[in-house]
């Protein structure tokens, strides 16, 4: 049996496919999740527990019963426009769920960390490519929490020890896009609802929604639509992988956050273009304005996650994240199964 490492939110469309990575590269992944948006069929094959991260007994009792040795923490609330409309559940769910997740570890003398964050942090950037020194400054409640959670854990991080465990270890990734699937995979992007470009795309080309609304036809980028770093979620997975590999071989603490990108960038049309190829139908749109606080351009400077951890992203070309994306709803259908 390889190493324990408790994945929390393992059930959703990232956490379920990196805790697939993770037991194929030899860890023992146990799944945490209050499946309150996770679904139980991504993870039907995993010891799981429901539990909610806010729950510090509940988890502390999990973490040491099961002898884990890490976490990867991807719990949380994930939309822009729902974190404007209910802020304080993103605060209560994000910001002090992971507080609460902390002080689990801490009791349970757990100090290794991978953090799922995102560029949602960087806000409307100064600068392109975004380097991970660019000033966090997000415009969103969802953004903010991702930065506030980072700085409780930066904060956790700098504590001399947990226990008799030495001082804790973390790694923050900031993910720009995440898209596609595995489709080696029984894991997929099933939101309810479905906010992204990708998975709207190809509903449209489905003929299962009316038409796409496109956001913004007069930013300035090549083609007047937003443009944006996508990251295959198999790369994703293989990333978070890599994550917990450093913790474990590292004498010294990380502390520190990586952005997943490929530093490349494709714009709303160029996604639509390529739904179009891949799936042999149109893509029919409406062109709505420029939403508020949507900046024009968000690609990733990389290169540190590609030198510190040895992690390259390899199907994270625009048509092989459509296609995975394409085959996979195919097979599994656009909606989960009631």
């Amino acid at each position: 049996m390889g190493t324990k490492v408790l994945v929390a939110g393992g059930a959703g469309f990232i956490g379920s496919t990196t805790a697939h990575h993770l037991r194929r590269a030899g860890y023992s992944p146990i799944v945490l999740d209050d499946f309150s948006r996770g679904h139980r069929c991504f993870v039907s094959d995993f010891k799981t527990f429901e539990a909610d991260i806010a729950d510090v007994g509940a988890v502390q009792r999990i973490l040491e019963e099961e002898r884990i040795e890490a976490v990867l923490h991807f719990a949380a609330r994930i939309e822009i426009g729902e974190s404007v409309r209910a802020p304080l559940k993103y605060y209560e769910t994000n910001v002090s769920g992971t507080v609460s997740l902390l002080s689990a570890m801490e009791r349970a003398e757990v100090s290794r960390l991978v953090f799922s964050s995102s560029a949602a942090v960087y806000g409307e950037p100064t600068k392109t490519p975004i380097p991970e020194d660019h000033p966090v400054a997000p415009v969103n409640p969802y953004g903010h929490t991702k930065a506030m959670m980072e700085q409780i854990i930066a904060d956790w991080g700098d504590a001399p020890s947990i226990g008799a465990q030495p001082r804790p270890s973390w790694i923050a990734l900031r993910y720009f896009n995440a898209a596609g699937a595995d489709t080696s995979l029984f894991c997929g992007e099933w939101h309810q609802p479905e906010t992204h470009l990708i998975p709207n795309a190809l509903r449209a080309a489905a003929g299962l929604t009316p038409e796409l609304s496109l956001f913004g036809t007069d930013h300035p980028t090549p083609d007047g639509t937003a443009v944006r770093d996508y990251i295959h979620v198999a790369d994703l997975a293989a990333a978070h992988v890599a994550a917990v590999e450093r913790l474990f071989v590292s004498e010294q603490s990380v502390n520190r956050a990586f952005n997943l990108g490929t530093g490349k960038g494709c714009s709303v049309r160029a996604v639509i273009d390529t739904a179009s190829a891949v799936t042999g139908k149109p893509v029919r749109y409406s062109e709505q304005p420029i939403r508020a606080g949507d900046p024009p351009a968000l690609v990733a400077a990389a290169a540190a996650a590609q030198t510190e951890l040895g992690w390259t992203p390899k199907r994270s070309d625009l048509e092989t994240i459509v296609g995975d994306a394409w085959t996979w709803f195919n097979e599994h259908g656009f909606t989960p199964p009631a």
